[in-house]
């Protein structure tokens, strides 16, 4: 497992622990590293410990909606997703809630999903003012380059609010939701410590993100500090690939070979397929529990070893890529690429139609409306939503979207002039004024308002698949809610032109929970991952004439030490196993030491030499508690354990000394 570069840093430290490790030049503690070793756990020890949970309870917290599933351990094979909420919207049938937020004037949570949504609607435009509303904030996760704790969010009046507080809230309201409903099965108070708890996120999530969401579930009381692994964080498209694997042939429509999957007779039209597979769905949607064959499903059944396939998750807010490869015969995934994708989702085609708006009506109304009239504005958005999934590659007639009264009052009020003069005013053909009120839009104008979005997407794939690693794909699983529109649909076969079978499951926008589901009864499924980034410390390592430059040399009672060097404990793409551990030791610079701590730093690129090269940055800290440890040893060494093979990023240590544990964390949040 040691490659030869990791033998001479060895060869060096282990000459310099003759002398005592000295303080850095840059007022970090002096830490040598020992003896960096990659370990792999033996296989025993990597099988998962019977879990003491009766349930495993998966929250899906997405971008545009959310929800949640279960089952119970006793019997995984029944997938039950939550029961039905009250106020769905027309046009879009759907088990999850809209994620939506609701606090009021003093702060205080109100409601979430259609009830937030419906109750600020109905407020008098006064009063809304004071209430603060939240939609689509998950992404500001994925887009704030310096996440903390302290990350703020805006509500729709423009009030500032903080982001932990929303988040928690959320995942409060789920976690009520999930034990009421389990309690009412139960006839008696479900307890949260029966509970194992799954959270997804998307796979480009970087570590802040992760641990954002794990921070705000310790705030919700989903799970305590002293027991993180009642949580698990699940990547969005793994969770996917996990239930893809389940598939029937009924539970899905193929449109690679146009066949009959569903009993119906094959067509050119890539949206039919779909609209009869809603209608399926739709009818056995009576019923909130899906019975996962224990079988692998007849799809999968066609896999062989080193298969390969890939995941596209395409939901509200981002696009996440997975290449996976099967190893048999249990079946396990190993990850083939690191994940890639980007902030493509459908709220993309909100933002075109926003845009569109501000060129009819100007951006200065616009903004001002949305202050202003901010229910009026959320009801415009909603009546876009349904026309948005009615587009489609080959439709015809124009599709009308309903301005709310108050849009039209106060844009007379505005401008001194009606909304219909300004349609005619505008230079945008496409969209139109109807007798009924209504704005007209052509099939082309909406139709434009996906293609920066859609070009987004296939770029991205087009790039994956000229990877060499991405050769040979079987299946193309397009899973996520953004999945069911035929525009993407159709934008994806033009691209792959036969080169993989492209596979949809029916309830495309469950996929991700119910996958979720399957993951928290079996975390170890997924067996290689790949590294998203190359992370390392900065150490001192004996100065080498030649090899290091003159300006890092650093002179320490008579001793030259080379400062800044990056010692690597992963790169970027590596594959790690599952429980494979990266070790290094660490000895306290003063005996009186109560706590070490170290800077973590990551990079995009593959090799790294100095702390100080380009592209690399700080990105975390590593902290080892080594109060009440002391130990007659002249030198004390602690030994960290990290692994980098799972969702998160993991650290234990031990005082070899003493033997005794000692706490460790890493924190990529606090900056």
């Amino acid at each position: 497992m040691m490659t030869e570069k990791e033998l001479v840093i060895d060869d060096i430290i282990t000459d310099a622990m003759a002398t005592p490790s000295p303080a850095k030049s840059m007022g970090d503690p002096g830490i040598t590293p020992l003896s960096p070793t990659h370990v792999l756990k033996d296989s025993e020890e990597n099988e998962p410990a019977r879990h003491p949970y009766v349930v495993v309870v998966a929250i899906d917290f997405g971008t545009t909606s959310s929800g949640y599933a279960y089952a119970f351990t006793k019997e995984p094979e029944c997938i039950h997703t939550m029961r039905r909420w009250e106020g769905g919207d027309p046009g879009v049938s759907n088990q999850k809630t809209p994620t939506t937020i609701l606090l009021s004037p003093d702060r205080k949570f109100h409601s979430f999903g259609y009830a937030a949504r419906d109750f600020y609607h109905d407020l008098d435009p006064t009063e809304s003012k004071q209430w603060l509303y939240l939609e689509k904030f998950k992404m500001k996760l994925h887009t704030t380059a310096n996440l903390s704790i302290d990350t703020d969010l805006h509500a729709a009046n423009g009030k500032k609010v903080k982001a932990l507080d929303i988040f928690a809230y959320s995942l409060a309201f789920f976690k009520e939701q999930a034990l009421k409903e389990l309690s009412d099965q139960a006839g008696a108070d479900f307890d949260n410590a029966d509970v194992r708890w799954v959270i997804t996120v998307p796979a480009i999530w970087k570590m802040p993100a992760k641990q954002f969401m794990r921070e705000a579930a310790y705030k919700a009381g989903l799970v305590s500090r002293d027991n993180p692994d009642q949580l698990i964080i699940a990547l969005e498209p793994e969770a996917a690939s996990i239930y893809c694997r389940k598939l029937r042939l009924h539970q899905m429509v193929d449109l690679g070979n146009k066949t009959a999957l569903n009993g119906y007779s094959p067509t050119e039209n890539v949206g039919v397929g779909m609209t009869q597979a809603k209608e399926h769905v739709r009818r056995n949607r009576q019923s909130r529990t899906f019975l996962v064959e224990n079988v692998i499903g007849e799809l999968w059944s066609e896999l062989t070893e080193g298969d390969r396939y890939v995941v596209v998750d395409c939901g509200g807010g981002t696009v996440d890529l997975t290449v996976h490869q099967i190893r048999m015969p249990e079946g396990h995934l190993k990850e083939l690429y690191k994940a890639s994708g980007g902030p493509y989702g459908s709220i993309g085609i909100d933002y075109e139609f926003e845009k569109l708006l501000c060129k009819i009506f100007g951006q200065d109304f616009i903004d001002q409306f949305k202050i202003k009239r901010p229910a009026a504005w959320v009801d415009l958005m909603i009546a876009f939503e349904s026309r948005k999934r009615a587009a489609a590659p080959d439709r015809s007639n124009p599709l009308n979207i309903n301005l709310p009264f108050s849009f039209i009052d106060y844009y007379k009020k505005f401008r001194g002039h009606s909304v219909e003069h300004a349609l005619r005013k505008s230079n945008v053909d496409f969209v139109k004024w109807s007798s009924q009120g209504m704005l007209r839009m052509s099939p082309d104008a909406m139709n434009a308002l996906f293609k920066p979005t859609i070009d987004h997407i296939i770029q991205h794939l087009t790039e994956l698949f000229e990877r060499p690693e991405v050769t040979d794909i079987r299946f193309l699983f397009l899973v996520g809610g953004f999945a069911e529109s035929p525009l993407l649909q159709q934008a994806v076969q033009k691209m792959l032109q036969g080169r993989s079978r492209i596979i949809i499951p029916h309830d495309v926008g469950l996929t991700i929970l119910k996958g979720a589901v399957l993951f928290g009864l079996d975390p170890s499924i997924i067996k290689v991952r790949r590294s998203p980034l190359t992370y390392g410390v900065g150490v001192l390592n004996r100065f080498v004439e030649g090899k290091h430059p003159p300006e890092k040399m650093l002179v320490k009672e008579g001793t030259r030490w080379c400062t800044d060097v990056f010692d690597m404990f992963i790169s970027t793409d590596q594959s790690v196993a599952l429980g494979e551990t990266v070790k290094r030791s660490y000895t306290p610079a003063k005996p009186s030491q109560q706590v070490i701590v170290i800077h973590v730093y990551c990079s995009e690129k593959e090799s790294v030499s100095f702390i100080t090269d380009p592209g690399v940055r700080k990105c975390g800290t590593l902290k080892l508690d080594v109060s009440g440890t002391e130990s007659p040893a002249a030198r004390r060494e602690i030994q960290t354990l990290m692994q980098f093979g799972d969702t998160e990023i993991r650290a234990m240590a031990v005082d070899v000394a003493t033997s005794r544990s000692v706490k460790a964390s890493i924190d990529f949040l606090s900056q």
